[in-house]
């Protein structure tokens, strides 16, 4: 139970590194950036529908429930991202020159502030069902945690806040992730059925960041490259998936 927790701390931490690199004003490749989008987004989906979805599926028992539980996910992501708060895609504020309003920059740290929390709930709430499955979303996580934090860092920069701002902006999505790993937690010391109806969520919302959070922003990126590493991180996953199924079964 507590290995959810360890492992969401260690995405987190992921995400603190990425924006210390801007707060340090160290150059960050848009190449690699791109890179670890399209891995990420390969590698989630992937996830998604070959382990979550069915896994989703057996725990709920009664199928309509299951798929109501992913489509509640799925659609609560789209909810806060880009109705009760204004969403931004990763990178696009770094290449903004003028400043952000308040009001659009604090919306953007929130939607990132719950892909965050859900991010924290989806490896905890795996690591309940099958350690190998949380294992691997925690991978899935990690691949976009740095790119996240440096959103996080650039938005406030780009916002033309201090840098004491930038910080405590840093440290509240990483916070947000454990947040979600302890809410998980908290339903499962109370009703451990309930773990079945958060796993159908969190297979939900994985499915919503692959698709509309990340494939969109690197079908923006210029080349070939990041679509073909799309598919690697699809290769990747069933690598991955096949090695820890192997592992568990000796």
């Amino acid at each position: 139970m507590l290995l959810g927790v360890l492992l969401s701390l260690i995405a987190a931490l992921a995400q603190v590194s990425g924006g210390l690199l801007v707060q340090r004003k160290k150059a960050w490749p848009q190449a690699v950036e791109s890179a670890l989008l399209a891995l990420g987004a390969g590698f989630l989906l992937a996830l998604a529908f070959l382990e979550l979805i069915p896994e989703s599926l057996l725990l709920a028992g009664r199928n309509e429930f299951a798929l109501l539980a992913m489509l509640t996910g799925f659609s609560a992501l789209h909810l806060f991202e880009h109705i009760l708060s204004s969403h931004m895609h990763f990178g696009e504020e770094t290449h903004q020159e003028a400043s952000l309003a308040s009001h659009s920059l604090f919306g953007a740290i929130g939607g990132l502030g719950v892909h965050a929390f859900f991010d924290g709930m989806s490896i905890c709430a795996a690591m309940q069902v099958k350690s190998t499955i949380g294992v691997l979303v925690f991978v899935a996580v990690l691949l976009h945690k740095v790119p996240e934090g440096l959103t996080v860092a650039s938005v406030m920069r780009a916002g033309q806040k201090t840098r004491r701002a930038e910080r405590i902006a840093n440290l509240l999505l990483p916070a947000a992730t454990l947040a979600g790993a302890f809410f998980v937690l908290l339903f499962v010391s109370i009703d451990a059925r309930l773990i079945g109806f958060l796993f159908a969520f969190s297979a939900g919302s994985a499915v919503y960041v692959g698709a509309a959070d990340l494939i969109p922003e690197i079908n923006r990126r210029k080349g070939r490259s990041a679509p073909l590493l799309v598919f690697l991180g699809m290769l990747l996953f069933w690598i991955g998936a096949h090695f820890l199924n192997t592992l568990a079964g000796l």
